[in-house]
């Protein structure tokens, strides 16, 4: 499942991530995710990109599909449920926040 990269909430003369800017670092492949409340910022270029996160709930403790109490969203090739205000999509055996 591939997404396009949105574009963080803050920029980074509003706000630079690094080693004291009080966000945890998580490595993402070749370069560091900082976790920002739900979701993580990763540096690209001259901005940060939103990167996608595991949601708060696991598969096995809620099953989202067409009778969860959801609101559906068609996402590209896959189907988003909105959740407390974000989304999830499912991963493999997790769901990741959209």
């Amino acid at each position: 499942m591939s997404t396009p990269e949105t574009r963080a909430e803050h920029t980074i003369d509003e706000h630079a991530h690094g080693d004291d800017c009080g966000h945890e670092k998580i490595e993402h492949g070749d370069h560091l995710d900082y976790v920002h409340g739900t979701h993580r910022h990763a540096l690209h270029g001259d901005h940060y990109d939103e990167h996608e996160s595991h949601a708060e709930h696991s598969v096995d403790e809620h099953r989202h599909g067409d009778d969860c109490g959801h609101e559906k969203v068609v996402h590209d090739d896959h189907a988003d449920y909105v959740h407390d205000g974000h989304r999830h999509a499912l991963h493999a055996d997790h769901y990741d926040e959209h």
